[in-house]
């Protein structure tokens, strides 16, 4: 992952976390969760961000009470910590135990092009 990607999305990938933990704060816990998908189709390039939201979303599992989402992100943040910087990310998935962590799926319009914007400002 180049260092100036990590930069240029990183804004993107606070925002969607600071309006996860806005959701939060309102109960709605499934607008939070709906952030942190986002936040982690943006970051997951990342070794840092990618696994910076797996962890939130434990935390998140955890105050659900939600036993499968919590070792689903366990195996994930291992997953996250030592297979980003390999390149081993599937494009587009959310990040929950919802879709296998090896699903690639389309990645949201808006998401994309935050994306190609951070990808496209490497020269920056």
């Amino acid at each position: 992952m180049d260092r100036h990607f990590y930069k240029h999305i990183k804004p993107y990938v606070e925002q969607e976390l600071s309006l996860a933990k806005r959701a939060r704060k309102h109960g709605h816990v499934r607008v939070e969760f709906t952030h942190l998908e986002n936040a982690h189709v943006l970051g997951q390039a990342s070794t840092f961000l990618h696994t910076k939201v797996h962890v939130l979303m434990l935390i998140w599992a955890v105050r659900q009470v939600n036993i499968k989402e919590g070792v689903g992100q366990v195996l994930r943040i291992v997953g996250a910590a030592t297979k980003t910087a390999m390149g081993l990310i599937p494009s587009g998935n959310t990040g929950g135990t919802s879709v296998s962590p090896f699903q690639v799926l389309p990645v949201d319009p808006k998401l994309a092009a935050i994306i190609a914007k951070a990808n496209n400002s490497k020269a920056n």
